[in-house]
């Protein structure tokens, strides 16, 4: 009679670099050249996590709404020339 329990490689699923099956201890990935390759993708940039308004901050509120309320509270100072002493 067989077993019917998965072994430790197919509960792991497949390498998202090479489509080898994945090692437990540096899961999801293959091997450490693999894990590498990958780390390597993320700090050069050529992953992206998609993201939404440029304007937006940290907490998704629009940056630009701050700054047009700030410049209607505090107009731009003018030169001089035009000021009563």
């Amino acid at each position: 009679m067989t077993s019917s329990i998965p072994g430790p490689h197919s509960l792991a699923g497949r390498c998202p670099i090479c489509g080898g099956p994945c090692k437990q201890d540096i899961r999801p990935f293959c091997s450490r050249r693999c894990a590498d390759v990958d780390l390597s993708r993320w700090l050069n940039g050529a992953y992206a996590i998609a993201g939404g308004n440029a304007e937006a901050d940290e907490d998704g509120d629009d940056a630009s709404i701050g700054r047009r309320e700030a410049t209607r509270a505090n107009p731009p100072v003018k030169d001089g020339a035009d000021e009563d002493c």
